[in-house]
């Protein structure tokens, strides 16, 4: 029987996760750092959670069994990769366990922006009918329109998936290429990065934060988009330069985004995003939903048991393959 750690977390619903968990693992939940959790390092092969920044080398010193750390988010901005390196531990995110959570939050997004939703709540809610008053604000249907996806991954391509379903025209801009023949196939077409900025109705954004993609979208990007356009980020806040995406919000640079992440999370309650009309904000929420605990729990489990089964683990996280 196989020794696993599962870290407590918030976002985790652990009554699910001992649903799931097979006979074949020992399975001890603890939040991470705790005294049960530092107990039971020793022995673990696996460690089921979420980056922490505390995993350093130290850290796999005191876990000399660690062979995985089975990540339950798609990101692993948050992980010393160079010390799991050293250590010779395989990290894996969550094998696209929350891609259908986050692409259709993120088509959400872009209809909250589209057409105004949080504008036309707060004046039903608040007893100011308006309705069919075409000239208090500008609607518009995503049908027809041009979605650029910065980032094809898994998340991306579902989100293409459910765009074309609206009627929209996919373009995508990512480092690794499709071949023609598969980007035919699932209705999308390359776009040099600033080309798809330019000719973009919405720019949504499935990218990993990583040095290479840290403020990707900065003043001058912004500046290259339609004053018609809107943003959407469910991927990671740093990806976009804050301030300056701000500035284009509030200046008329762009007309509108959604965001579901932030340079600083929780934003700290000054955060001049609150006070803009033309921006809906949730609360990285994007991933959690309650479909998207039983998805994680059941990658991370499988890949548990094939690391000790002696079997390469799946979704090794590209730094590490």
């Amino acid at each position: 029987m196989g020794k696993i750690i599962i870290a407590d977390n918030p976002l985790n619903e652990l009554s699910i996760a001992r649903e799931l968990l097979p006979p074949s693992l020992d399975g001890v939940f603890a939040m991470h750092g705790s005294p049960d959790f530092n107990a039971a390092l020793g022995d673990a092969a696996c460690l089921v959670g979420f980056g922490d920044g505390s995993m350093d080398d130290a850290f796999y010193q005191r876990a000399p069994k660690l062979k995985l750390v089975q990540l339950l988010s798609a990101g692993y901005d948050r992980i010393d990769i160079e010390s799991a390196r050293r250590a010779g531990v395989a990290v894996c995110n969550n094998g696209g366990a929350n891609s259908t959570a986050v692409s259709e939050h993120a088509i959400m997004l872009m209809l909250a922006v589209s057409r105004s939703l949080v504008w036309q709540h707060a004046n039903v809610s608040g007893g100011r009918w308006r309705g069919n008053n075409a000239s208090d604000v500008k609607l518009y249907e995503m049908y027809n329109k041009t979605l650029g996806i910065v980032g094809l991954g898994t998340i991306g391509r579902k989100t293409a998936k459910l765009a074309r379903a609206f009627g929209m025209r996919v373009q995508y801009y990512d480092v690794a290429r499709l071949s023609e023949e598969h980007a035919e196939n699932i209705g999308v077409r390359f776009a040099l990065l600033e080309e798809l900025l330019r000719t973009s109705d919405i720019v949504s954004l499935h990218v990993p934060l990583l040095p290479a993609t840290k403020h990707m979208i900065g003043a001058e990007q912004l500046k290259l988009m339609k004053k018609s356009a809107y943003l959407i980020n469910t991927c990671r806040g740093p990806v976009v330069d804050e301030p300056a995406l701000i500035e284009a919000l509030s200046n008329g640079t762009i007309a509108g985004a959604g965001l579901d992440v932030f340079d600083q999370e929780p934003p700290p309650p000054n955060n001049p995003l609150f006070n803009l009309p033309n921006v809906v904000l949730t609360a990285h929420f994007a991933g959690p939903t309650w479909d998207t605990q039983y998805s994680r729990f059941r990658n991370a489990f499988d890949n548990c048991q094939r690391m000790i089964r002696g079997e390469k683990p799946l979704w090794i996280i590209p730094e590490l393959q």
